[in-house]
């Protein structure tokens, strides 16, 4: 019997049961998903705050000749330590660099750097997590225990192990900052794999002959990847932290590289006659953090309850 038969007849035995797949009831047009995410959004106003302040940043690191045309490594001997002003939004630094043209182009550099560390938290986490929930036995026992090494080191200080070990610059402070939140995305993967590998029609597929990675690949990982999802969502906020720790402390990009959290370490030395120099780049990453964890929370449970 072939391997496509096998498959057809599982799909036959589950019926309507799969909730992934394209025995799925009929969804909703495409106007009317856009009119009840539009609605949802509408009825949160600090959540359609928080999407556009993700929106404006992602912007910002990809164009950032939207929101500025001055060039952020030059400086003006003559302007500096000017306050916040029409023509200098954040002010200017000790150089007279603008730090509104300086916070935007390092969007550039911190959204790099968060992204690739998500990206690595997500795929090392979830392979480990998704190994040891599908394959169980001694191989969950011996990837979970490696788990539990990670958790039980602080993140930050084993980011600042790796990258003491890796080198200093942007990737390898992401890469640091992704391998430290490896343990949760692992831990959150297993349990979902565990979850679904248990459920109806997965017994059902199996029942009917479907190869593993047939079961894997067409019913475990659709239905548990979701979770793992609105986790990278969460992360994303707390890996802009860390990256932002690891350059104040000076393992990121070398001067005169515009990253946010060197922003704020060099303007600490000028915190009583040029505040700005730190209170606004701060503020920039404590409005992003805060946006992308209220994005995280209305995926996780806000959507699900509004479907």
């Amino acid at each position: 019997m072939s391997q496509s038969l096998v498959d057809d007849q599982a799909e036959a035995a589950l019926g309507t049961a799969r909730p992934v797949g394209n025995g799925s009831p009929a969804q909703p047009g495409r106007p009317a998903g856009i009119r009840r995410v539009l609605r949802f959004l509408l009825r949160r106003p600090g959540l359609l705050l928080s999407v556009v302040v993700l929106v404006l940043v992602v912007l910002a690191a990809f164009r950032p000749d939207l929101f500025t045309s001055q060039d952020p490594l030059r400086g003006v001997p003559s302007q500096n330590f000017r306050g916040p002003s029409g023509s200098h939004w954040f002010g200017t630094d000790e150089l007279g660099r603008d730090v509104f043209s300086r916070v935007v182009h390092g969007a550039q550099l911190s959204l790099k750097a968060t992204l690739i560390a998500v990206l690595v938290a997500f795929v090392v986490g979830g392979l480990l997590g998704v190994v040891a929930g599908f394959v169980g036995r001694w191989v969950d026992d011996v990837l979970m225990r490696f788990v539990d090494v990670l958790l039980a080191i602080p993140a930050l200080f084993l980011s600042l192990a790796l990258v003491t070990a890796l080198g200093y610059g942007t990737v390898k402070v992401a890469v640091a900052v992704g391998i430290a939140s490896v343990a949760s995305f692992a831990r959150v993967a297993r349990a979902e794999v565990l979850r679904v590998r248990q459920a109806v029609f997965v017994e059902a597929s199996r029942s009917c002959g479907a190869r593993w990675y047939s079961v894997l690949g067409r019913h475990v990982l659709p239905n548990a990847a979701g979770p793992v999802i609105v986790l990278a969502t969460l992360d994303f906020g707390t890996s802009i932290l860390a990256v932002s720790a690891l350059s104040f402390l000076g393992y990121g990009a070398p001067p005169p590289a515009p990253e946010w959290g060197t922003l704020i370490s060099d303007g600490r030395n000028y915190l009583a006659n040029a505040w700005w120099l730190t209170a606004l780049p701060g503020l920039a990453i404590a409005a992003t953090v805060l946006a992308a964890n209220r994005v995280a929370r209305a995926l996780d449970g806000e959507w699900a309850r509004q479907r």
